[in-house]
């Protein structure tokens, strides 16, 4: 569980591809030419023609679809498909970064022209070039004296419309009430299909669905266009994800599926056998509608940021349960405090937050780059302290001090809370040893200058501070439950898989009975 994408990928482009169609009633899609040649990950390269040709669909204008493949160490490799109407082959980029538009811009470049050189240059070029920098601009040349420039997305920002296709597409497909209630039904984890007759559509509204979910992440099945061979995944008891095309639903047995959300892009309807959006606190729907159909979202980060604003009121108190661990010098989680912080009618919705993996992925990843002194100020963090300044939260106003600190001084304060001095006669059971009060202290007694961690305070002086700050976070149940790194999680659910590494074929779930068809399901890391 964590992060489904990679720290540090080495290049843009893993592998180009050209992928010919199934030819005739029973033929099988096969790829007929790939760069490099050198590409040789069979287990990649046997799952790219079922997935760029995923099932029959309309070709009659040119369409573009992302497919996710999920590795060994639950890393996603994304495929960016282009299939040109009336053609018998489709276009595959394969890259670790989730660069829609670049790469989808990248696929038209290498569709065209009668010079194979010109499509040798640009497939080197682009896999040659080093990963720039998430913001900057990327050129690529695609011809003789012909080149293209991008700007490179930043996953530590927010999409915008237009310029984020997925986000726009989900945007005009499916109106705000329903946005909501698929939004909803991702916080509680259920099983989840999107349907459409246009894959591009389909492929767009899934990764949306997931991209409005941020700083959070979904950690089950996720399948943004559903391949036919894969159809008994609908049956997988578990929570998922996945996009399903309307001619390949209409094949599946309903009852077979279960209790399942469903929507179908095309007609903007929801289906649901849960109430999951009025059993998410009130205050927070209502907020969200408003701000959806605010007008002025209808351009720039507007929607995104809506959504961001409502995971703000539901998790953005978590720093409030940080404290640090005197044992192991560690920071860690509290989910007592975190619950008990809550309002009386968040405090249902907060215990149950504390069982989805989608929560425990955020707070790992929090706790991993607050332990090493890595930067965590991003939009999400920045919302946070703009709702602490109109809330007048002492708290969370600190921390955004304590945030603002280690961006600054590069992990020095997290190095001198390790130290042996001068904390270490603090317990760990104490609320006031949480290391955003420790930076909130120092800076208020320097009148808010940059904080300069080097042991110079003694541990008289903090302790003052200390008692004047612990009335604010009294709470006898500080025993951390979440310990990041080596440390123990607690309570952990089982975890899900994620998207689909097979080792042989399925048999088809349409027709059979009830009950018997996932039993005949063998796929790595899914239950019989």
């Amino acid at each position: 569980m964590g992060s489904r994408l990679r720290e540090n990928p080495r290049r843009l482009l893993e592998c180009w591809c050209e992928v010919v169609g199934p030819q005739g009633e029973g033929g099988r899609p096969w790829i007929s030419q790939k760069f490099p040649s050198t590409y040789t990950d069979e287990e990649v390269l046997k799952s790219v023609p079922q997935f760029t040709f995923p099932c029959p669909f309309e070709n009659t204008t040119i369409q573009h679809f992302s497919f996710v493949l999920t590795s060994l160490d639950s890393k996603w490799t994304y495929g960016f498909c282009r299939h040109a109407p009336g053609s018998h082959t489709a276009l595959v980029l394969l890259s670790h970064l989730p660069w829609h538009e670049i790469f989808y811009k990248t696929t038209w470049r290498t569709s065209g022209g009668d010079d194979p050189g010109d499509l040798t240059a640009c497939l080197q070029s682009v896999y040659k070039a080093p990963v720039p920098t998430p913001g900057s601009e990327v050129t690529i040349p695609y011809a003789s004296n012909k080149f293209f420039v991008g700007t490179c997305p930043d996953h530590y920002k927010l999409p915008t419309i237009p310029e984020n296709r997925n986000l726009l597409e989900y945007y005009n497909a499916v109106d705000v009430e329903n946005m909501v209630a698929i939004f909803a039904s991702m916080l509680f984890e259920r099983r989840i299909i999107i349907t459409s007759r246009r894959v591009s559509r389909l492929s767009a509204c899934v990764q949306a669905a997931n991209l409005v979910l941020w700083p959070m992440q979904w950690q089950h099945i996720f399948i943004p266009v559903l391949p036919q061979h894969l159809v008994d995944y609908l049956l997988a008891p578990m929570p998922f994800l996945i996009g399903v095309a309307s001619g390949l639903l209409t094949k599946v047995q309903m009852e077979d599926i279960g209790e399942a959300v469903i929507l179908d892009a095309d007609a903007n309807i929801v289906s649901s056998p849960f109430q999951d959006t009025a059993s998410l606190p009130q205050e927070v729907t209502a907020t969200l509608r408003r701000n959806l159909r605010s007008a002025h979202n209808t351009i720039g980060d507007g929607v995104a940021r809506a959504f961001l604003r409502a995971l703000v009121q539901l998790i953005g108190n978590y720093k409030e349960a940080l404290q640090f661990r005197e044992d192991d010098k560690k920071i860690t989680f509290c989910r007592e405090r975190f619950v008990a912080l809550r309002p009386l009618a968040m405090q249902s919705f907060a215990e149950k937050l504390l069982q989805l993996q989608i929560f425990q992925q955020f707070i790992e990843e929090r706790l991993q780059r607050l332990n090493t002194g890595k930067q965590t100020s991003d939009d999400f963090e920045l919302e946070v302290n703009l709702l602490g300044e109109r809330s007048g939260s002492k708290v969370k106003q600190q921390y955004r001090q304590f945030v603002t600190s280690v961006r600054k001084d590069g992990g020095a304060i997290i190095k001198t809370m390790k130290s042996k001095s001068p904390f270490k006669h603090l317990r760990s059971n104490e609320p006031s040893t949480n290391p955003a009060v420790k930076s909130a202290v120092k800076s208020v007694t320097k009148g808010g200058k940059q904080v300069k961690e080097k042991g110079r305070q003694t541990y008289k002086e903090f302790r003052g501070r200390l008692r004047d700050l612990q009335q604010l976070r009294e709470d006898p149940r500080t025993s951390p439950s979440w310990v990041n790194g080596e440390g123990v999680m607690q309570k952990k659910p089982r975890s899900a898989p994620t998207s689909p590494t097979i080792t042989r074929r399925p048999r088809s779930a349409v027709g059979g009975g009830p009950g018997g068809l996932w039993s005949r399901l063998h796929i790595k890391g899914l239950p019989r």
